[in-house]
């Protein structure tokens, strides 16, 4: 059984991996051009490569009629033909990359809406889930805690004894 499931998901693999490596079902009639971003037969706009292994759109035969007329003189095509062409083979030009998207908005905006919920859960704990602090937080039982530490003369090497001149009443 556990052998007969390992054969079949290693089918399967093999069966993907073939899918993109061999992968011109998925592309259509798409021309291949190149090798592309690690390989595969897939269209990505990056900047860092900027030459994938596809073009863009599917061949039609007004680009196929644009692509044998740009094999004679270019001086012959007009600017729009030339813009048909960029579009054909890619989706965005290297300014339309790095415009920015305005994603930073959304990104502070949710940042707030979380800060402001756990501010609110904040105050709302505080106000029906925490008890009274107890006495012994209050500035005299401290004063009076500190008192009975130097009276005691506790850790009088390096702790707060240490830092009290017994002689004088005071603090060095």
């Amino acid at each position: 059984m556990a052998s007969r499931l390992l054969f079949s998901s290693l089918r399967q693999v093999q069966k993907l991996q073939k899918a993109c490596i061999h992968g011109r079902s998925r592309i259509g009639n798409r021309e291949v051009v190149g090798f592309g971003f690690n390989g595969q037969y897939s269209y990505q706009d990056r900047i860092d490569f900027p030459m994938p292994a596809i073009r863009f759109k599917e061949s039609t035969p007004d680009i196929v009629a644009l692509r044998e007329k740009e094999k004679g003189d270019w001086r012959k095509l007009t600017l729009e033909e030339k813009k048909a062409l960029y579009r054909a083979s890619f989706c965005m030009t290297f300014t339309e990359m790095n415009a920015p998207t305005g994603e930073w908005k959304s990104i502070i905006g949710i940042a707030c809406v979380l800060i402001s919920i756990g501010i609110w859960v904040f105050i709302l704990e505080r106000l029906f889930v925490y008890k009274e602090l107890p006495t012994s937080f209050s500035e005299e039982s401290k004063k009076a805690q500190l008192k009975r530490m130097i009276d005691l003369r506790v850790n009088p090497i390096e702790g707060i004894s240490s830092k009290f001149d017994y002689e004088k009443g005071e603090w060095k």
